[in-house]
């Protein structure tokens, strides 16, 4: 068992702590994201892990992280994804069992981005990539290997996957401080914030799709995976607080997604569906021109699918994460637009994803990429 790494920096009065996790080589978004929140040096940036792998621009998305290190205050934290990378670099105790598989799966990967640009991309033979890799980017494996698994302050605790308590920190495993599955289910409670990302939050409520952060007071858990990358309608956010002893948190995010002004008033579902990840199997009843009318195995329910979302695995019929919910909408209301059919839109309001039946006025397009 590997040990995590705690560090504990002190975090001056009075400047601006910003979280923002799983941004999984979305360079794009990520920029876009400090934008919107105007990141100045003064600025405290934790990044509470999986910053590659997924997206397609984890190489730039790296170099662009290192440098922002030497110009602003950032502690950047290890994830799972970040986690194997650097595992690559350090052993072949996964050649076998999982790069041999994950690597030719994956051109988008950060190691194989590496390599090709390095010219010496090849596959069958692993451990001389590893040697090639080691001897081109040794900079790229310290600052790997350099990363915590864990910071906490006075008031705050960051750490990708979670933690069972506060107590004997250095002492916990590595591995699952990064890859903790399901945290906020857990029922734990904690006498400090502990902000954490990893499981999109939108997995965590059966009814209504929100990639909001979850922000616990009662329990003192902040959860901001908004999943970028990972989902269709995902978002990057940004949680920030104005000083390091405050319980003020709030957040913005970026979702990419081009903006509308709607104009007329919608009333909320009473009972909706969030078909998730892991969740997602469907009987086909009727299919459709731009929507096909399914059955969700789980729950026996049935609604309209968009047929893009639809997809065909070893065990049937999948979607991509699916809702029946109506948004609560009032005019002057500014959505951002997932997918238009002639049946509805399908739009997001404050990070929550949603059917809307009015009319839109004044799209405007955000060209980033997912």
């Amino acid at each position: 068992m590997e040990r995590a790494a705690v560090v504990r920096p002190n975090f001056p009065t009075g400047h601006r702590i910003i979280a923002v996790s799983d941004i999984h080589g979305n360079l794009p978004f990520f920029r876009a994201l400090m934008e919107q929140i105007r990141l100045t040096p003064d600025d405290i940036l934790v990044l509470v892990g999986d910053m590659l792998e997924k997206g397609r621009n984890s190489l730039a998305l790296l170099r662009h992280l290192m440098e922002l290190c030497r110009t602003h205050t950032v502690y950047p934290l290890c994830g799972n994804c970040d986690g194997l990378v650097l595992r690559f670099f350090e052993t072949d105790a996964l050649d076998r069992r999982f790069f041999s598989v994950y690597l030719p799966q994956h051109p988008e990967s950060t190691l194989r981005q590496l390599a090709r640009e390095g010219g010496f991309e090849q596959l069958e033979d692993l451990p001389r990539l590893r040697a090639d890799l080691r001897a081109a980017y040794p900079e790229i494996w310290a600052w790997l290997k350099s990363l915590p698994t864990i910071l906490e302050t006075e008031h705050l605790v960051f750490v990708h996957g979670g933690v069972p308590s506060l107590e004997g920190m250095e002492e916990l495993d590595r591995w699952r401080c990064m890859k903790n599955d399901d945290f906020l289910d857990q029922g734990r409670s904690f006498s400090k914030w502990v902000v954490v990302g990893h499981w999109p939050v939108t997995l965590y409520d059966p009814k209504i799709p929100s990639a909001a952060p979850i922000i616990l007071h009662d329990r003192k858990i902040a959860s901001i995976d908004g999943g970028c990358v990972l989902k269709i309608d995902g978002q990057l956010n940004a949680l920030i607080l104005p000083s390091e002893d405050s319980d003020q948190l709030s957040w913005t995010a970026w979702d990419g997604l081009p903006t509308a002004v709607a104009l007329d008033r919608q009333e909320a579902s009473a009972d909706s569906v969030n078909i998730r990840w892991g969740r997602s199997a469907l009987d086909l009843l009727e299919e459709g021109e731009e929507t096909s009318l399914c059955r969700h195995r789980e729950t026996g329910r049935v609604l309209p699918i968009l047929n893009r979302y639809l997809r065909r695995g070893p065990n049937g019929l999948w979607c991509e994460d699916s809702t029946d919910y109506a948004l609560p909408v009032t005019p002057g209301d500014r959505l951002t637009v997932v997918a238009a059919t002639r049946q509805g839109i399908l739009c997001k309001k404050e990070g929550v994803t949603g059917w809307y039946y009015g009319r839109l006025s004044g799209i405007m397009e955000r060209t980033t990429e997912k």
